[in-house]
This record gives structure tokens, C-alpha cells and sequence, in this order.
């Protein structure tokens, strides 16, 4: 968890900074939950049945900086799709995205193997970044953490409109645990 959270320092995600996810259930996803929850960064929890519409919609809603996604699940192609909405991922550099329909996304990173894809960083990538100085970012960043600071945003369904983000906080989420 600590090496990921670096590697999301690393790439310039900061206190408050929003990080979708879009997989099914996965290690990789816990990992992410726990590291952005570590240094005060927002996972936005994008449904794994959305297609492009929906997610273009969610991800442009709460400004999401990097997006964390399995390649596919069932019969969806998460990498095909965010290649669709973002093509310049072909030709970019990694951590350098200027998407022309995502313009807050800079970096896409995939749970599995990424090769021939220069602007895509692979899971693997993110947990090799940072060093001592980042070690040391952790500990100034625990003191500035607290139980009511947002966490996580997910993405309710409804019957009229667009879907609706709730945020929830670091209380929110230990609460929901420990009733469940």
C-alpha cells in the first residue's frame, strides 16, 4: 500500500486530487483504495458495466487526474473504451495525456500487462516509483489526514438524469464496515 501511495505521489496526485477505478474485484483494487486513502486522495468508484457515455460523464464530473482500470471484464474492453475516448494515449508520453473529451486525466494506469502502449503506465510501474523522500512525504502527510476527509466518491444509479457522486469520508467508510 505504501509503495503504490508513493508511486501515486510520484505522479502528482495530492490531497484531494480524484483517482477513478474501473475493474471488477481485484487485489489491484483494494491496493488502490487503501494507498489513496493513505495520502488523502479521492477513488472514485466507476461501475464496471458503464460504457462510453457514462464513463466520460463521471470521470469529466469529478475531474479525475488518473484513472486505474483492469483491461477488460465480461464482455467490456475498459482499454478499447478509454482508447476510444482518449486516442492520444497512442501517441503520448506516460503521465503527459492532454485528452481532448477527458481534459483533467493525465495518466491511465492498467492492472495487467501494457506493452506497446506509450502513454499507459502498468500497475506494476506505479509501485516501482519514489524513493526516501517520498517515505518521508507519508509521515508529513498522516498529520494532516482526518476521519472527516472525503475518500471516496461513488456513483449512484437512478431513474431520470445522469448518475449522482456521493462523497464519503474516511468515518464513512470505517462506519459502513463496521454495520455491515
Amino acid at each position: 500500500v505504501d509503495a503504490l501511495a508513493i508511486g501515486f505521489l510520484v505522479l502528482g496526485l495530492n490531497k484531494g486530487d480524484r483517482l477513478g477505478i474501473w475493474s471488477p474485484n481485484r487485489l489491484e483494487w483494494v491496493l488502490t483504495q487503501f494507498a489513496t486513502a493513505r495520502i488523502g486522495v479521492v477513488l472514485v468508484n466507476i461501475n464496471p458495466a458503464y460504457r462510453l457515455s457514462e464513463l466520460e460523464y463521471s470521470l469529466n464530473k469529478v475531474g479525475c487526474k488518473a484513472l486505474v482500470l483492469a483491461k477488460s471484464f465480461k464482455s467490456s474492453e475498459y482499454l478499447q473504451m478509454i482508447r476510444t475516448l482518449a486516442p492520444e494515449i497512442d501517441t503520448c508520453c506516460r503521465g503527459e495525456l492532454q485528452a481532448t473529451k477527458l481534459p483533467n486525466l493525465r495518466h491511465v494506469i492498467v492492472m495487467d500487462d501494457v506493452e506497446g502502449f506509450s502513454g499507459l503506465w502498468s500497475f506494476e510501474d506505479i509501485t516501482a516509483l519514489g524513493g526516501s523522500a517520498e517515505k518521508l512525504q507519508l509521515i508529513e502527510i498522516d498529520k494532516n489526514l482526518t476521519p472527516d476527509d472525503s475518500i471516496n466518491i461513488q456513483f449512484t444509479s437512478g431513474t431520470t438524469g445522469q448518475p449522482k457522486g456521493a462523497t464519503l469520508s474516511h468515518y464513512n467508510i470505517v462506519n459502513n464496515a463496521n454495520l455491515t
